[in-house]
């Protein structure tokens, strides 16, 4: 198959693409440099500029674009983190909307849409947006992929949780303090964190490229959710470190403000989509999404 990969730099899109190549598939990269290889094409997604003829045969469009969201969110910050994921899904999706054959889009979204806490309740993709700025955010990603949806393309928004890998920037971050001994949980602990073992993520683009019958929102998280005591215990066990020093939330939104809801606020989401498309999870719990990121 022929893809077409948008944020091809960033750690999930230099993983898709080894993936991709090494079960010969065929990946092209859209850079905004100058292309240094005949696999790269140069786009602008800033000014809407495409080339629909890049996009000539193509199976599968993937953007995985957009700015870390692990950083503070100034006025100027959440102008970038929301700008630079709607203009890139536009521009893809505009330009997939002038192909002769309509590929499969699909575009990293998040979990994070669902609001910033909610408690106990099951998210599945059935539930409804919440509020808050990321709530607001993935509002406007999933619309901007409307042109190729109208066009007749199948398209997937991928609601993906933490994905858990070594080399990982928000794995390495959650790690750091468990490393230096002095991790535990964030906030009560009792809150549902949704992560997802990094081979589970690739496996579930693939299983969403491939099968007809997936489309619309799919959450990209354990199908056994996980509270981030339970992961705080079973991170600390992997990496043999005590997890003896809570971090209290109103020390997490000092510091981090909105963001740290990303961390304490309780999502409890369930891959849904996957599940009934008979999508098998590699690593379906906290433990063993840990053993395989660490391994």
């Amino acid at each position: 198959m022929k893809y077409v990969l948008a944020g091809s730099s960033g750690f999930l899109g230099k993983a898709l693409a080894r993936d991709l190549l090494a079960d010969g598939h065929q990946v092209t990269r859209l850079v905004r440099r100058e292309p240094s290889q005949p696999s790269e094409v140069r786009w602008d997604p800033a000014r809407g500029q495409l080339d629909p003829s890049a996009l000539e045969n193509a199976d599968v469009l993937i953007n995985l674009a957009g700015a870390n969201i692990g950083r503070p969110w100034t006025p100027k910050y959440r102008k970038a983190i929301r700008e630079s994921r709607v203009s890139t899904t536009a521009t893809l999706a505009q330009a997939a909307a002038r192909l002769e054959r309509p590929p499969v889009f699909m575009t990293q979204s998040g979990i994070g849409g669902y609001g910033k806490d909610c408690g106990d309740q099951i998210l599945t993709e059935e539930s409804e947006l919440g509020d808050g700025f990321l709530a607001d955010v993935v509002r406007v990603w999933e619309g901007a992929a409307d042109p190729a949806r109208e066009a007749g393309c199948r398209v997937i928004a991928l609601r993906t949780g933490v994905v858990l890998e070594r080399s990982a920037p928000a794995f390495q971050l959650l790690s750091l303090p468990f490393r230096v001994g002095v991790g535990g949980r964030l906030g009560s602990g009792k809150q549902y964190f949704p992560v997802v073992s990094l081979t589970d993520w690739l496996g579930a683009v693939r299983h969403c490229a491939e099968n007809d019958q997936v489309s619309g929102p799919v959450n990209v998280t354990l199908p056994e959710p996980t509270t981030n005591q339970e992961f705080t215990k079973a991170l600390g066990a992997a990496l043999h470190r005590p997890t003896l020093v809570p971090v209290p939330s109103f020390v997490l939104t000092t510091v981090l403000g909105e963001f740290a809801w990303e961390l304490i606020g309780s999502k409890r989401a369930l891959p849904s989509a996957l599940l009934s498309s008979s999508f098998t999870f590699e690593h379906p719990t906290a433990e063993t999404a840990l053993e395989s990121a660490l391994a």
